[in-house]
């Protein structure tokens, strides 16, 4: 039976509101993003990166996985069950040292629909990787490789479950990474708006422009930094804006655990603790290939949250 124009009207106004209305499904919800798995650098020579983050700071290397020629394809440095540091040899010389960023989900195949859905390229099934974790690659609107992984039970990374986990490294959490990011609400609309990222602070290093957004992770405590910027370095330029932060609950303990490694005789450059805008101690250190591994307490100096800036972006 045709029902009158003015009922069908009627019918589909209704259907609307239902769709619309809070707490009613609209597509595919978003899985658990629960922390920032790692960060895969590119490296020129990879003994002396292995010295760098074995020998100085102390992370174990639980698993490698090589090409079929025999030579290396990556290395894993395990800072927890749950975070790596990759390492890849590098595919060209004086380029940028950032290969990708990783963030953990609890269901990987979910997020790729979820993303697909939202307009997102994404590829045509979830596989498994070499190491048996599902995982997948998106690209931010800054260009920048940002892989999903699900920690698969019968995966490397569950197989080595505390596991390799040396009691002298400098740090066991890492805390954020920072990325280099052009215009702002382009990045906020991927990472908040879709990933459902949250802001926590922002910073500016002069008071009148804005110099870098923490945006956190849904279900967890780890953020990534956005290292903003009016003119894109030079891919050589990058590694301090590209960077690693380790969470040490004290650093002058930190900085002395270091001070006595052997290996401390091979790092030539100073370690100088300092207070940073968002108020809280930390040292920079540098790797063999100018990437900066920020050594950061997790609190401020006396427990006040540092303010918000409310500078412009630069662009």
């Amino acid at each position: 039976m045709k029902l009158p124009p003015a009922i069908r009207i009627l019918a589909i106004a209704a259907l609307f509101a239902v769709w619309a209305a809070p707490g009613v499904a609209q597509g595919p919800a978003r899985p658990r993003i629960t922390g920032l798995a790692h960060v895969a650098l590119y490296t020129h020579d990879i003994e002396k990166a292995r010295w760098f983050y074995k020998d100085f700071l102390g992370f174990s290397e639980p698993f490698l996985l090589n090409n079929q020629d025999g030579s290396l394809a990556l290395t894993f440095l395990k800072i927890n069950d749950r975070q790596y540091v990759e390492l890849f040899p590098e595919a060209k010389p004086q380029t940028d040292r950032l290969n990708h960023i990783s963030f953990e989900v609890d269901n990987a195949e979910a997020m790729r629909v979820y993303l697909g859905s939202r307009g997102i390229p994404v590829p045509e099934k979830t596989p498994k990787g070499r190491i048996g974790n599902s995982n997948f690659n998106v690209k931010d609107p800054d260009g920048h490789t940002v892989e999903i992984v699900q920690y698969e039970p019968d995966g490397w990374s569950m197989r080595e479950k505390g596991k390799y986990m040396n009691e002298a490294r400098v740090s066991q959490h890492m805390m954020h990474a920072g990325i280099l990011v052009g215009a702002l609400e382009p990045a906020m609309r991927f990472y908040r708006d879709i990933l459902g990222f949250r802001e926590i602070w922002r910073g500016s290093s002069n008071g009148k422009q804005l110099s870098w957004v923490n945006m956190q992770v849904p279900d967890g405590t780890d953020y990534i930094e956005f290292m903003l910027y009016n003119e894109l370095p030079a891919p050589t330029a990058r590694g301090v804006q590209h960077h690693i932060a380790l969470e040490v609950p004290d650093m002058a303990r930190a900085v002395a655990l270091l001070e006595v490694k052997p290996s401390r005789k091979e790092y030539a450059r100073p370690m100088e603790i300092r207070t940073g805008v968002n108020r809280k101690r930390q040292m920079n250190l540098y790797d063999p290939d100018g990437t900066r591994i920020e050594l950061m307490e997790p609190n401020t100096v006396d427990g006040a949250p540092a303010p918000s800036s409310t500078a412009p972006p630069p662009r």
